[in-house]
């Protein structure tokens, strides 16, 4: 799962990169929604991890 996140990552911050710097107006609304799929990610990675730890 943490595998998924860091590639959320990366494309997001592509998208970021090609929106931000005026290349495609709407890859900055998705580069938005990937970073918060990243955030969520991340974080129920770190919370699976913690659980399945006796």
């Amino acid at each position: 799962m943490l595998h998924y996140a860091v590639v959320f990552l990366v494309i997001a911050l592509i998208a970021a990169l090609l929106g931000f710097g005026g290349l495609a107006a709407g890859a900055a609304s998705i580069a938005k929604v990937l970073a918060i799929v990243f955030v969520v990610m991340a974080v129920a990675s770190f919370l699976w991890g913690r659980m399945r730890r006796p």
